[in-house]
């Protein structure tokens, strides 16, 4: 039965190539509009670390000022720690693996080359961040744990800085200049893009991921400052580099890896009894509560709005624009299946139901609404690419559609045709066919 009502569908719509084309394109653009918008959202709220979700952590400490709570996250507790914070937490040995990080980077070249000097966006982080989020290695490995604590030029690079300087060869034991000081390559990333950035989402959760990895421990050798924020809540003059390690200025993000309840439990004892110890010695003076959080990578995209606000409102308007072109189809359905009464009034003569002809006509709405879904994603995917190019670097990550998107972009145009052949096609099927017998 389900063949022969497609049947009738398909004859119908050729029967009115034009009206069923307004109907399609009505239905495509509605649907073009919505899914673009929603692809966004989509991509920008998928977490790349899903499967670390219930061990994986951001740290969060309340060492802000007492008058107002810090504004920037949506617990209104610092998206970064302290440089005397993170050391600290550093000496914990209940995380499994922990890494405090900022951005950092500078000019890097190989010597004796003819290669020309190169800005690289760089990470100083611990020998932990690469078993943190899962990062694959080509060549090598991470640096020694000395290197945490101790100054140790070490330097991982990442695929495309080891294509550019070392043409793709295994560098590890060769020597790259970085603002003129030689480090040893000790490891080469494999191909690795994380899409948002969960671990430095404060910086731009759509960038890149950095191109070279620095150990922990060269702080104070180098006076490694930092590229990315820097947060402070009061004024602090600070004259030498030691004066800005012992500041109140909140600039890295820290991360730790708990493998279960008890680990999570005994970590958030350690971190009760730090915050009560800096109180003591006059430091964390917010009597705001809670004064500390651990944050799951999904927990930590809401708190730092990865998908703002201004996101979810383009997608509901969207949606609106979707809903008027629903209507237009309405009408449009309506005036055709009117139209095509009288054959439903002899049908209904010869023995058809109420239900069978309600059922023919529905089936030609979602006819309508697959072909729509199809010329949907042609028009989806010109959006995204347009987007692309109105504001490039921005959204080229996010901006394309995976299979999950392409269902449902199909299912939202069979969804909206269905709904707006509902009435239309329960108007024919009430047709009365001694009506339309007597005017044959």
């Amino acid at each position: 039965m389900f063949a022969y009502y497609f049947r009738l569908a398909w004859l119908s719509i050729r029967k009115t190539p034009v009206m069923s084309a307004l109907m399609v394109l009505a239905i495509a653009v509605g649907v073009g509009v919505a899914m673009t918008t929603l692809t966004l959202q989509y991509m920008m709220s998928k977490n790349p670390l899903s499967d670390k979700n219930g061990v994986l952590y951001a740290v969060q400490l309340d060492a802000w000022g007492p008058d107002n709570p810090y504004s920037n996250t949506a617990n209104q507790l610092p998206d970064l720690l302290t440089y005397q914070d993170a050391t600290a937490l550093l000496r914990s040995d209940i995380p499994v693996r922990q890494a405090a990080m900022h951005r950092f980077g500078g000019a890097v070249q190989v010597p004796n080359s003819d290669i020309p000097a190169y800005l690289a966006d760089a990470r100083v982080t611990g020998r932990d961040f690469f078993g943190l989020f899962k990062v694959p290695f080509l060549f090598g490995g991470p640096w020694s744990k000395d290197a945490d604590t101790q100054p140790t030029f070490q330097v991982v690079l990442g695929k495309a800085l080891n294509d550019r300087l070392f043409h793709g060869d295994n560098s590890v034991g060769r020597t790259m200049l970085m603002d003129g000081k030689p480090f040893t390559v000790v490891g080469v990333i494999d191909n690795w893009e994380m899409t948002p950035k969960v671990y430095d989402v404060s910086n731009g959760a759509l960038n890149d991921v950095e191109e070279m990895y620095m150990p922990f421990g060269l702080h104070r050798t180098l006076k490694i400052d930092t590229w990315g924020n820097t947060n402070g809540w009061k004024h602090e003059d600070l004259n030498t580099y030691e004066g800005f390690l012992g500041s109140e200025l909140a600039w890295l993000e820290f991360w730790v890896e708990l493998p279960d309840a008890e680990a999570k439990a005994r970590y958030e004892q350690f971190l009760t009894a730090y915050i009560a110890q800096q109180k003591a010695h006059g430091r964390f003076p917010s009597k705001r509560t809670p004064s500390f959080a651990l944050s799951h990578p999904d927990e930590w995209m809401k708190i730092n709005q990865v998908v703002s606000n201004d996101s979810r409102a383009l997608s509901l308007l969207s949606l609106a624009f979707l809903l008027v072109c629903v209507i237009n189809t309405v009408a449009l359905l309506l005036a055709k299946f009117l139209r095509k009464a009288p054959e439903a009034g002899v049908r209904r003569a010869l023995g058809a139901s109420r239900g069978a002809i309600f059922a023919q006509h529905l089936i030609e709405s979602g006819c309508i609404g697959l072909m729509g879904g199809v010329l949907g994603i042609g028009l989806t995917l010109l959006g995204l690419t347009s987007l692309d190019h109105l504001i490039p670097g921005q959204v080229d990550k996010v901006a394309r559609m995976d299979w999950v998107m392409l269902l449902a972009a199909v299912g939202l145009a069979i969804l909206a045709s269905l709904l707006a052949g509902l009435y239309p096609a329960w108007r024919v099927g009430r047709t009365n066919p001694a009506y339309y017998l007597k005017t044959q």
